[in-house]
């Protein structure tokens, strides 16, 4: 049997635009999605710490430094809120206690604290 675990997150994140007229999504930093082994239009789950909101939408580039949210994932946060962005992948069951998840810790400005 396989079960659902987190693959990789980006913690505390914070938003830098919101922009409700764009079709939709999240516009990530692209070195930042390498760090976390993200990929562009990979679904991700948006969890904000500010107001406890909680969405899927999925991954499009960004510039350095970018937490962006697009169409209706928009009003789900403000710029200078703290989100957490995570993603899943299916493993077998009798990997789970072995199982690490890329975890990418971030600054204020969006830099890399630790990973």
């Amino acid at each position: 049997m396989e079960i659902e675990v987190l693959k990789a997150k980006l913690h505390r994140a914070t938003v830098t635009d919101a922009n409700l007229n764009y079709e939709g999504s999240i516009s990530i930093d692209t070195e930042l999605c390498k760090k976390a082994g993200m990929h562009t239009w990979e679904k991700v789950d948006v969890l904000n710490v500010n107001n406890g909101e909680r969405f899927s939408t999925y991954i499009i580039p960004g510039k350095k430094g970018e937490i962006c949210l697009n169409g209706a994932a928009a009003r789900k946060a403000c710029i200078g809120d703290k989100v957490i962005i995570v993603t899943y992948t299916h493993i077998p069951e009798e990997r789970a206690v072995l199982w690490e998840p890329t975890v990418v810790l971030l600054n204020e400005d969006n830099s890399v604290k630790e990973k």
